[in-house]
């Protein structure tokens, strides 16, 4: 049986999500090395890779993906990290994303739905460069 965390821990873990938010890769890899959960998630399902690349912090991106963070995670709205940098239209996260396997088409509100719904031609153009790339292998 589990121990439930204390409101200390609890408020500690919530902080993860705003060093996400804030792009501190630094102190976010640090507290990830030391073993926070790199695919923790918040109550709407957001990971930290998620806040991440939403809020268009391609070097925390890079950092959380170099430690396995999972670009399949689709929160409680149908939303994907890679769906979250099409849409802040961030090419550095989007080219980042789908090298380490994110894919397009995942999610109730896909990277695809997105780039289409939001008229973004130059997403759309590389996530279909990337998904071609992959299926000629």
């Amino acid at each position: 049986m589990t121990e439930a965390l204390t409101e200390e821990e609890l408020s500690f873990l919530r902080s993860m999500f705003d060093l996400a938010r804030a792009g501190d890769t630094e102190r976010l890899v640090e507290v990830v090395d030391a073993g926070v959960p790199v695919n923790l998630t918040n109550e709407g399902g957001d990971s930290l890779l998620m806040l991440a690349a939403y809020h268009d912090h391609p070097d925390t991106v890079r950092a959380l993906l170099d430690r396995d963070a999972d670009t399949a995670r689709v929160n409680d709205r149908g939303q994907t990290a890679l769906g979250a940098a099409v849409f802040r239209r961030s090419q550095r996260s989007v080219t980042q994303l789908l090298a380490a396997g994110a894919d397009p088409a995942l999610g109730a509100r896909s990277a695809f739905d997105i780039a289409h719904f939001f008229d973004l031609p130059e997403m759309l153009a590389l996530l279909h460069e990337r998904a071609d790339a992959r299926s000629q292998r």
